[in-house]
């Protein structure tokens, strides 16, 4: 039997410390950290940060068109225009699924995103939230990624500025933090195909907060990246919200592979494995340290059973119902849960289920 002990790498004393992580750092503990070490650190931390509290919110998504100009190698949910499949929602369907959200789901929050459609004008934004909010004045419209902001922004000839301010006057409330994928260009460039760059997606972020606009942020891993691609994404994550304070949780998105042009391609032939997922998670409570306080762990990527697990590896919210969720759902995901087995899973692990609204305020 061995007698050999696992002893923690320069960078995790740092974490012990309370010092914050440098880039080399980040890689270090990505690369050469023992995993049970690195959970460890990062569930103190988190207890530190947040408690034994795990909380969800109740949330409709509802993506009003699937149409896209960009071609991503790793969406499964896109279509073009003259695909049978296309579709763009009216404004009656619209609010009939808002109605049903909210009235038949008890949904507080209306998550609304979809494809790049070069057709929709901004009066057709502009109407969908004053619609909403005109018939539901108390829900929370979390609406348009920094993405698809960027993309309005092109297709409109206005600045991002504008494009912000015509949509929170109409009644936007926040942002979802999707579009962000990977920042690194190298790698960024081989997923994605007429999206947004990252510094434009850090700096249409930037503009949101600066008028008041919080929302979340993401990240996806588990594709073609590399360790130094993910710490340079969280640190750039980090470094922006010391300047405006406007995220309100980290999400780590898993690349699901099916129905995907990676796996088409067999860029790609299987899923991270469970133990990746676990490190990214931890590493990312690590690197944001007190930075950015909520780091949510993505049930319908992860599945149930691994985002108990990594609630122990330093995650403190379950993001949500997800109720309707299409763009996983595309990719093979099943994506079905109620708020009470939601509490069930947090339960189960012993910690306390706490169901908030979007901007982490406990209901």
């Amino acid at each position: 039997m061995s007698d050999t002990v696992v002893r923690p790498t320069a960078a995790l004393e740092k974490v012990m410390s309370g010092d914050e992580l440098t880039f080399n750092d980040g890689v270090d503990l990505l690369k050469n950290e023992n995993l049970f070490l690195l959970g460890n650190a990062a569930n103190q931390l988190r207890k530190e940060i947040r408690g034994d509290n795990v909380s969800f919110v109740s949330s409709y998504y509802l993506n009003y068109t699937n149409v896209c100009a960009a071609s991503c190698q790793l969406c499964a949910f896109y279509r073009k225009e003259k695909d049978d499949d296309a579709y763009t929602l009216s404004n009656e369907q619209i609010i009939k699924r808002a109605e049903f959200a909210l009235n038949d789901l008890g949904a507080t929050e209306l998550h609304i995103v979809g494809g790049f459609n070069p057709r929709l004008g901004m009066e057709y934004y502009e109407d969908m939230f004053k619609s909403i909010k005109t018939r539901f004045p108390k829900v929370i419209i979390k609406a348009l990624t920094p993405a698809e902001i960027f993309f309005i922004s092109k297709v409109t000839k206005n600045s991002i500025k504008e494009v912000l301010e015509r949509l929170k006057n109409a009644g936007l409330d926040a942002l979802p933090g999707g579009g962000a994928e990977i920042f690194s260009k190298q790698t960024r460039d081989k997923i994605v195909l007429g999206k947004c760059s990252g510094d434009e997606w850090l700096n249409t972020v930037y503009e949101a907060h600066r008028i008041g606009l919080k929302g979340n942020c993401t990240m996806l891993f588990g594709h073609i990246e590399t360790p130094e691609d993910i710490v340079d994404h969280i640190i750039k994550l980090r470094e922006l919200n010391k300047k405006t304070g406007g995220f309100t949780t980290f999400i780590p998105l898993k690349f699901s592979l099916e129905n995907t042009q990676l796996e088409r391609e067999h860029t790609l032939t299987s899923e991270s494995p469970s133990t990746y997922d676990l490190r990214i998670i931890a590493i990312s409570r690590l690197l944001l340290g007190k930075a950015l306080k909520n780091v949510s762990v993505y049930w319908i990527a992860l599945g149930k059973k691994l985002a108990q697990v990594a609630l122990c590896y330093g995650g403190n919210d379950l993001v949500g119902t997800a109720f309707s969720e299409e763009i996983f759902k595309a990719a093979g995901k099943p994506n079905q849960i109620s708020i009470q087995e939601l509490k069930f899973l947090i339960c189960e692990i012993k910690r306390n289920p706490v169901q908030r609204d979007t901007f982490f305020n406990p209901i």
